[in-house]
C-alpha cells in the first residue's frame, strides 16, 4: 500500500496543498470542513448553486438560498474563506436533461449518481482547480485509499463508509480513477451520531439541520408535476396482473420467482447448487430475460396520467382501491402508455433472479480488475441505495454483464445502477446501468 487518504494518515499527503470543501450547508460537509481545518490544512469553502426553478418542488421556495446562508455561517465559524459558483446551466444539461430523457424512454434514472460523476467531481472539480485547489473534499460517507497497480502507478480505491446505515459509496459508482485522485472523504471513518456530536461541540449552525432529501440539488418533488415541464400528461390504462399468470412463464422466463424466500427458480439454478453454481451462457441469458406484459395478460382496473411518471416497485400515487394488500407497479410501457400492477409485497412479478447490463454501459472503477468475456466472479451487489448487499455471480458475456443473484431480488428497475463490491473489504469495483 502507498498509504491511506483518510484519518490522521492524510497529513503527509496534503501538506502544502489547497483543499476546496464542497460546503452545502448540511452537517456532513460542515464537519468535513471542520476536521480538515482542525488538522491544519489550507482549506476554503466552495458553495455551488445548481438549480433555480421551483416547479414541482414540495418546499415551494428557493431552498438553496437558505443553504447558502448556513454554509456561509459555517465557513465563518470554522474560519475559512467562502466562495460561490453557479453551475445551474451545467446541471440542467448534464443531470436534469438526462432525467427527462430516461423517463421519456420508460426507464428510471438516478440523478444523484450523475450529479456526482458529472457535477461534483467534474464541473465543480474544475471550478475548484480554477480557484487554486489541489483536492476536493465532500461530506460523503465512504472511504478512499490508494494501492499500487500492476504497472507501478497508484490505483485509487473507494470503499463503503464505516457507518453501514449511511454508506453513500453507491452514489459514487460512476467515478473514474482521474476523479478519485483529488477526492477526499474526511468523514468516511465516522458514524452519523459522531458527526452530529462534533458539529454541536464546535457550535456549527448546521449541527441540527435535517438531511436533504429528494433529487440532488433540487429537493423533494412531486415527480409528475416536475416531469410535466417536458413530458406531457396522457391518460392510459392500469392493468392488474394476477399471480397465477406466472405459472405459464417459467419455462421461457425462468428468472421470475414465486417469492423472495425461494431458493430455486425454474430449472436453470438447481437446488443442489446451494445458491451458486456456474451456469452456461444460455442459462444466464434466460434468467435475465424480462417479460414485457400485454394488456390481455391481465385486467384493467383503472387509469393513470402517463406511464412515464411511474417506476417499477412504486406504491404511492396509483390511487386505486379495492385491494386487501397494497398494489405495486410491476412494469410500464411508454409505447402503449400502460402500467401493469400486482397486489402484495411478494407478488411474483416483483421478484426476479437476474439482470443484464449492456457491454457499453459497464463501468469499472478498478480498471485493472476488469473482467474479460467468459469470466465469472463472485461479488456483493446492490441495485439501489441502502439496499443490503446481496450475494451474486457476475458473468461477463459477449453482449454485456449479467448478474445472477443467489436470492430473487425485488424491483429490478431498468435505468437504475447495479453496483458490485469485493466481499473481503467492501471495495466498490464497478457499476452499470440496468438494461432489464
Amino acid at each position: 500500500m502507498l498509504g491511506t487518504m483518510s484519518g490522521m494518515e492524510i497529513k503527509e499527503n496534503l501538506r502544502g496543498k489547497r483543499i476546496a470543501v464542497g460546503l452545502s450547508g448540511g452537517v456532513d460537509s460542515s464537519v468535513a470542513a471542520l476536521l480538515l481545518r482542525q488538522a491544519g490544512y489550507d482549506v476554503f469553502a466552495l458553495f455551488m448553486q445548481n438549480w433555480h426553478d421551483i416547479t414541482g418542488t414540495l418546499h415551494g421556495e428557493c431552498e438553496w438560498e437558505e443553504d447558502r446562508k448556513v454554509a456561509e455561517m459555517v465557513a465563518r465559524k470554522i474560519g475559512i474563506p467562502f466562495e460561490f459558483i453557479d453551475l445551474s446551466d451545467t446541471y440542467r444539461h448534464q443531470v436534469v436533461d438526462y432525467m427527462f430523457s430516461e423517463y421519456a424512454k420508460g426507464r428510471t434514472p438516478n440523478p444523484d449518481v450523475m450529479c456526482n460523476s458529472r457535477i461534483k467531481f467534474d464541473a465543480f472539480l474544475k471550478a475548484a482547480r480554477d480557484l487554486g485547489a489541489d483536492y476536493v473534499a465532500t461530506g460523503h460517507y465512504c472511504r478512499k485509499d490508494v494501492t499500487e497497480g500492476p504497472d507501478g502507478e497508484p490505483v485509487y480505491r473507494i470503499l463503503a463508509g464505516a457507518d453501514g446505515n449511511k454508506d453513500q459509496s453507491y452514489f459514487l459508482c460512476q467515478l473514474t480513477q482521474e476523479q478519485l485522485a483529488p477526492a477526499l472523504f474526511p468523514i468516511g471513518d465516522i458514524v452519523k451520531p459522531e458527526v452530529r456530536r462534533l458539529a454541536r461541540e464546535a457550535g456549527l449552525p448546521s449541527a441540527e439541520k435535517k438531511d436533504s432529501q429528494g433529487i440532488c440539488f433540487v429537493g423533494k418533488v412531486d415527480l409528475p408535476v416536475f416531469l410535466q415541464q417536458k413530458l406531457a400528461a396522457r391518460e392510459g390504462n392500469v392493468v392488474e396482473i394476477f399471480p397465477d399468470f406466472y405459472g405459464r412463464l417459467l419455462e421461457e422466463y425462468p428468472g421470475y420467482a414465486v417469492s423472495s424466500d425461494d431458493s430455486e427458480v425454474g430449472t436453470a439454478v438447481p437446488e443442489a447448487c446451494g445458491g451458486f453454481c456456474q451456469l452456461q451462457p444460455d442459462e444466464v441469458k434466460a434468467l435475465a430475460r424480462a417479460y414485457h406484459y400485454k394488456e390481455s395478460d391481465g385486467k384493467k382496473i383503472g387509469t393513470h396520467i402517463g406511464a412515464q411518471y411511474y417506476t417499477i416497485g412504486q406504491r404511492k400515487g396509483l390511487n386505486i382501491g379495492g385491494h386487501r394488500e397494497p398494489i405495486f407497479v410491476l412494469d410500464t410501457s411508454v409505447q402503449t402508455n400502460t402500467i401493469y400492477v400486482g397486489e402484495g409485497h411478494e407478488h411474483p412479478g416483483l421478484m426476479r433472479r437476474a439482470l443484464k447490463i449492456n457491454a457499453d454501459e459497464v463501468h469499472w472503477i478498478r480498471r485493472d480488475l476488469r473482467m474479460v468475456p467468459g469470466e465469472v466472479r463472485r461479488y456483493l451487489v446492490r441495485i439501489r441505495y441502502r439496499q443490503p448487499l446481496q450475494q451474486a455471480s457476475l458473468y461477463s458475456l459477449d453482449d454485456g454483464m449479467y448478474i445472477v443473484f443467489d436470492q430473487p431480488q425485488r424491483g429490478i428497475t431498468p435505468g437504475q445502477f447495479a453496483v458490485w463490491y469485493a466481499p473481503e473489504d467492501l471495495e466498490m469495483l464497478g457499476s452499470g446501468v440496468i438494461l432489464e
